[in-house]
């Protein structure tokens, strides 16, 4: 029998705890995700992961919230530059509304490496370090290998054809060290960046950009030294943070995530406002390719943006009368030339039929993750944004050598003059290398028409800043590739104003596909299940494979791995 004073209690327990002072918590230790996960499999290992959209929606809906009182956030691990300009734009527009916001951390890189985390650090009101802790502002590097000579010793030849100077990715297997035109497109992003990082430290801080240097080219420094110069505000342990926080919100506050403050309520899902006017949210990350996205085998290394599952997505978001206007969002390497154009078509045809799309570019939106943004109205960029590389490269590994070193011949037997182009175990014949310079001719022909297109430039203006060249988003604006600096929330805004939409109206992300579509057969190629994404064996192992000399991701793609530290 249920005691009716113990029921009270509880309801009288719930209703103090929804009126409570709320203290917002963002822990980013094991980073921050963006895009919603397709696949099951991904969406199984990214449930406890933070949301980049849980963050921004959250952190805005608490603006308006006089329960919440402060945000409180662990600053750790490696966020990219461009991530790290976004959260703060967020956390500077909470601390607008008048709001506490505090940051801390046992240390920004032990040692070393703590740059980024300490560049999205400053946008909080205080800064708690701990006494034990580091603070590695060591600047930003870039380090790319060359192992030519390694692969000489191996007795492996890599044989690429490339469109233009400014392409580097063949430079790891051609070159001993940087070319000319590779040095300086190289140096320039690494100046680039550092510029950004030493204006917003000495901004946030209060400090002057000559002293924010001097701080670096000192770094990694101790927690001591940090504290004397500026860097921070206090020295102190978690619970001392936590302690500091309660004296100022409240003692009864209550502490909450960010993701499941934005969770609660009808108003804080993103795919709300299916009966209203709204805008659709479509996400372009990982490497590109033809088919449907979805995840690699090896866990935390990402997904892939299959050409099938976005053009689905914007192709829904077309024929739905209720979706105005369409945001992409794009971090992704490049990959498939011909998937890219896929998409590039998509893009054209929405805005044919009426549908604004506006591309938000994230960390990374290059070569490949350029072709699918350049036609839309309007692209945003982060200032640390790694875009461009317009151009293109093809190639393949020579192992021949090898081979015959381990004792391993081959006979051929072929049908048609170029049925062994793709073979590994032999080199281009003169007529294999010119179908090749076509190939690439034709590629980076259609890439810089296009873009020039997209970007309302003559051609040879383009061309003057394609060549294969990355640009930071930053010297990407004052170039016109792209429009303008700003975040997601941004791409959103400027969304909703081209389609006439009200400042609040909903986003909804597509594909939205229930557990249960997933099992039953899709009807045709127009239903919203025939191109889920699905599990994949190679994912973000493509550009692995790229590199290797495999077909999987294809011509338009940036090698290795973008993150400047």
């Amino acid at each position: 029998m249920v005691d009716p004073l113990k029921a009270l209690d509880t309801v009288k327990d719930l209703r103090e705890r929804r009126h409570a002072p709320l203290v917002l918590e963002l822990d980013l230790s094991d980073g921050i995700v963006e895009g919603v996960h397709q696949d099951p499999v991904s969406a199984l290992m990214g449930t406890r992961r933070v949301h980049l959209r849980d963050v921004l929606d959250g952190l805005r809906k608490a603006r308006r919230d006089p329960r919440v009182k402060a945000l409180v956030a662990k600053v750790s691990g490696q966020v990219g530059l461009a991530l790290a300009q976004e959260l703060r734009e967020a956390v500077a527009e909470f601390r607008a509304a008048g709001k506490l916001t505090v940051a801390w951390t046992e240390t920004f890189g032990e040692t070393g490496q703590g740059t980024s985390a300490y560049y999205l650090a400053t946008a909080f009101e205080k800064i708690y370090l701990q006494p034990s802790g580091d603070a590695g502002i060591t600047g930003v590097a870039l380090s790319e290998p060359f192992v030519k000579d390694a692969l000489d010793k191996a007795g492996v030849t890599f044989r690429f054809g490339k469109r233009a100077e400014y392409k580097t990715a063949p430079n790891t297997f051609l070159e001993r060290d940087y070319t000319e035109e590779h040095a300086e497109a190289s140096q320039r992003m690494v100046a680039s960046l550092g510029e950004q990082i030493v204006s917003g430290v000495a901004e946030a801080r209060g400090l002057s950009a000559d002293k924010v240097r001097e701080l670096i080219d000192r770094a990694p420094l101790s927690a001591s030294e940090a504290l004397e110069g500026g860097l921070v505000d206090e020295l102190g342990y978690r619970d001392e943070v936590y302690a500091h926080l309660r004296n100022t919100a409240g003692r009864d506050a209550r502490l909450q995530y960010v993701s499941r403050y934005n969770r609660s309520g009808i108003s804080g899902r993103l795919q709300t406002g299916g009966a209203k006017e709204a805008v659709a949210l479509v996400q372009a990350h990982g490497m590109i390719r033809l088919g449907r996205s979805g995840r690699g085998a090896v866990p935390g290394q990402g997904g892939a943006v299959g050409s099938d599952t976005l053009a689905s997505a914007i192709r829904a978001a077309v024929r739905d009368p209720k979706i105005k206007a369409i945001v992409m969002r794009v971090n992704s390497p490049g990959g498939s030339y011909v998937a890219s154009d896929v998409i590039w078509r998509e893009v054209n045809l929405a805005r044919k039929a009426g549908k604004p799309v506006v591309v938000s570019m994230g960390n990374l939106a290059a070569s490949g993750g350029y072709f699918i943004a350049m036609a839309a109205d309007r692209i945003v960029a982060q200032p640390g944004t790694l875009t461009g590389s317009i151009g293109v490269y093809s190639g393949k590994p020579v192992v021949s050598e090898l081979m015959a070193r381990l004792g391993v011949s081959f006979g051929d037997a072929a049908f048609g003059r170029h049925a062994q182009i793709n073979s590994t175990t032999r080199d281009f014949t003169e007529s294999e290398w010119e179908r090749l310079d076509h190939s690439l001719d034709r590629i980076y022909a259609d890439f810089t028409a296009k873009a020039a297109q997209g970007r309302g430039m003559d051609l040879p203006d383009l061309e003057r800043l394609a060549r294969g060249r990355v640009w930071t988003g930053s010297d990407a604006a004052e170039r016109g590739l792209v429009d303008e600096l700003g975040g997601l929330d941004r791409a959103l805004d400027l969304a909703r104003k081209k389609a006439g939409l009200p400042v609040d109206a909903p986003v909804r992300s597509l594909p939205h596909v229930s557990p249960l579509d997933r099992f039953r057969p899709a009807e045709s190629s127009e239903d919203r299940t025939a191109a889920t994404a699905r599990f994949s064996g190679w994912g973000s192992l493509a550009g692995l494979a790229a590199q290797l000399g495999l077909p999987a991701a294809g011509p338009l793609v940036l090698p290795g791995v973008w993150e400047p530290r």
